[in-house]
């Protein structure tokens, strides 16, 4: 355990300040953030230089938060009368955007803090506070130390805080979060293999992550296509499952979330196309780039194109091409927050992104499909700042779909949370994922058909490996979800100690889909692969062809659907999962019971009455 050193003195030290109008205020410090420790895969490094430039980023508190929720119920749920009536662009920006208080009070504080006021900047949209100071200086205005952390597998260096930082009091209620500071992370992919003979588990070099683990591979070789769809989950058993029998006309659009070297075979592609769909071959997604993304169609390494092919074989296979479908690739060791600052400028300082070609000039697609995520055990306040740009992107429109994990109620690897509120292996408190656990996300689990049944049976939850669920810490149980999690937690909850995790948190996943035994191409090779990266973009293929069908009829694609889903107007349209569980953390986790549970969510859906019920909404 690294033992840090703080300006402590700082946080109860009463200091001299300007307020905004130009008058001595007295304002104690206050910690505003804080880190109990680096996350797993990352190792203190040394101390920073003193007299290093850092770029400060001071993202103030934006004005109607607290009015999200009931922004976007009043267009997401079914009996309002304004269902469908996203916002635009305009709209949204206008309504958020920080009062001149905020800015007067940050813009006071820093220059009764020896800062020059002609190195401060005010972003265009107002969002943030931005001054290039020395390290030194950092510290000074923080009260706290900096520095560098190296990512164990790849050396990347980052600076940060150690621990936590402070800012004046009346200061710190205008302001959301200050970075760098104590930003560090992790993420993972989810996907199984079967080409492999044992669990893949590797670092990633990006800058919120440092691990991509894959579940234990379904078996050491493919199984034989003459044992069905219980053994060899093709696009037709995906069709036969779920009713899903549409015939897409073209309208609407898709974007594929892929990271960093991560990128589909062109000649994979291909292969798969010419067995299952021939109209296809020599078809690509329309590449975007975000931050420096590349494309590379000629990789053959599995662990770069594993995720990446089945994606797109998935999605291009169920809409048949139809529809346009995008490649939101992300690079420079990017993560969420790239992918946000690229459709929303007023994000982009977050995401380290300011003056980027791709800060927030990036089309967003009607739905957005994601198979990667990792561990809620960043601040708190970084993760409900993200959560709360994924609802404002809601408003416009979009559906964000991400993949539960495949870890049952832990974290990348089997991580659990440990007594002091840090990531452990083994056993410990369930650690929730991230970032399925925010309300604006639709979070899918994973279910496979039972050995030797056909698509007319019911599913399972997947046996070999744990679909991702359970309960956030951070993020409280929405209204629209509390009526069927509190009688899952009334009836069929296990009876672990409270602090093994929150029963008051937002419950995930919200639905499922097939991920064991899906058929793609690796490498030349007809290959097993799933894991909730293959429900993801099964279900997302899914919202995309009702979007296709609604905008055809003149109306507004779904946009953000979980009210709609947990709502009575949808009862029927799932096929509730009861049979099997998602152990972990040294306990037998959840189980799938019947109704809403933290393994399958509301169940998997029949795609015809999914989509008689959004035809029958304005």
């Amino acid at each position: 355990m690294v033992s840090f050193t703080f300006f402590l003195g700082f946080a109860g030290a009463i200091v001299s300040v300007l307020g905004s109008s130009g008058s001595p205020q007295l304002s104690r410090r206050v910690l505003h953030e804080h880190r109990r420790s680096p996350p797993i895969g990352w190792t203190l490094h040394k101390r920073a230089d003193p007299d290093a430039t850092l770029p400060l980023s001071i993202a103030l508190v934006q004005p109607n938060l607290h009015n999200l929720e009931s922004y976007l119920l009043d267009i997401a749920d079914p009996d309002s009368p304004n269902y469908g009536k996203h916002w635009t662009p305009a709209q949204i920006a206008e309504t958020f955007r920080p009062s001149k208080e905020s800015v007067d009070v940050v813009h006071s504080w820093l220059m009764s803090d020896g800062v020059d006021p002609a190195r401060i900047e005010l972003s265009d949209n107002g969002q943030y506070v931005r001054v290039n100071v020395s390290v030194s200086e950092a510290e000074r205005l923080l009260a706290t130390e900096y520095y560098v952390y190296q990512e164990d597998a790849s050396s990347t260096n980052h600076l940060a805080c150690g621990s936590g930082y402070h800012l004046p009091e009346h200061v710190s209620r205008h302001v959301d979060v200050v970075t760098p500071t104590i930003h560090l992370g992790r993420l993972t992919a989810s996907v199984i293999s079967s080409s492999q003979g044992s669990t893949r588990v590797h670092a990633r070099d990006v800058r919120r992550t440092s691990q991509r683990m894959q579940p234990p591979p379904l078996s050491a070789k493919p199984q034989d296509s003459s044992g069905g769809c219980s053994t060899f989950v093709t696009l037709d058993c995906i069709r036969e499952l779920y009713s899903f029998d549409y015939t897409v006309g073209g309208k609407g659009n898709i974007g594929v979330v892929e990271l960093g070297s991560e990128n589909y075979n062109g000649k994979d592609m291909d292969t798969f196309f010419k067995s299952y769909v021939p109209d296809l071959v020599g078809q690509r997604p329309k590449m975007i780039s975000i931050d420096g993304g590349a494309e590379n169609m000629g990789q053959t390494n599995g662990n770069l194109i594993g995720e990446s092919n089945m994606d797109f074989m998935l999605v291009m296979g169920l809409l048949d091409n139809k529809v346009p479908v995008y490649q939101y690739q992300i690079g420079n060791n990017g993560w969420f927050d790239e992918l946000l600052a690229a459709f929303d400028k007023q994000y982009c300082s977050d995401a380290g992104l300011t003056g980027d070609s791709s800060c927030g000039g990036t089309m967003i697609t009607n739905v957005i499909s994601v198979s990667y995520g990792s561990g809620e055990d960043e601040p708190s306040k970084f993760l409900v700042r993200t959560c709360n740009e994924i609802g404002k992107l809601s408003l416009g429109g979009t559906t964000f779909v991400v993949s539960s994990g495949d870890n049952g109620p832990t974290a990348i690897g089997g991580q659990c949370m440990g007594s002091d509120g840090t990531p452990v292996d083994g056993n410990g408190n369930f650690l929730p994922g991230w970032p399925v656990t925010c309300p604006y996300i639709t979070a899918v689990g994973a279910t496979q058909m039972q050995p030797g049944k056909s698509t007319s049976d019911p599913e399972s939850a997947s046996i070999y490996f744990g679909s991702g669920g359970g309960f956030s810490n951070v993020f409280p149980r929405p209204s629209w979800q509390d009526r069927m999690v509190s009688s899952y937690l009334s009836r069929s909850a296990p009876n672990y100690g409270a602090n093994v995790y929150n029963r008051s948190g937002r419950g995930y996943p919200d639905v499922s889909a097939n991920g064991a035994y899906t058929v793609i191409v690796s490498d030349g090779s007809i290959s097993e692969s799933g894991g909730t990266s293959a429900a993801a973009p099964i279900f997302a293929s899914m919202i995309v062809a009702v979007n296709d069908a609604r905008i055809a009829a003149g109306k507004s694609p779904v946009g953000w659907i979980n009210p709609a889903l947990y709502s009575s107007t949808f009862a029927n349209v799932f096929n509730d999962i009861t049979i099997g569980s998602a152990p972990g953390c040294g306990t037998n986790g959840f189980s799938a019971v019947p109704g809403w549970d933290p393994v399958t969510g509301l169940g998997t859906v029949n795609f015809k009455l999914l989509l008689s019920r959004f035809m029958a909404l304005p």
